[in-house]
């Protein structure tokens, strides 16, 4: 049975390496690999046990979109990574917009 976690995470919830890994269903490794490349983690992964790593809801969705974009268009991480930074800062923006359109009126 598979456990998969698909929804909204507390801002505050923390999750291992193996807890990330298992509910996006992929591999320690996949998520190793992520890190060294800088996708994931803002932590200098080189100095930290893979094992004391703590990944946030942030983490969790940025995971999710990397994945979704490898496998629907068969690119390889860094361009999945690129397309994931492109996504949260357009998220970022329209949430700007939408507040300063809230100030106006």
């Amino acid at each position: 049975m598979s456990h998969e976690i698909d929804a909204i995470l507390l801002e505050d919830t923390r999750l291992s390496l193996d807890e990330l890994a298992r509910s996006c269903q992929v591999s320690r490794e996949w998520v190793i690999e992520r890190v060294q490349w800088g996708l994931l983690l803002s932590e200098d992964p080189r100095t930290a046990d893979p094992a004391s790593w703590l990944f946030d809801s942030r983490s969790f969705m940025r995971v999710k979109r990397i994945i979704a974009v490898e496998r629907n268009f068969e690119c390889n991480p860094e361009l999945a990574g690129l397309v994931a930074d492109m996504i949260e800062e357009i998220e970022l923006l329209r949430a700007r917009l939408k507040a300063a359109k809230l100030d106006e009126d």
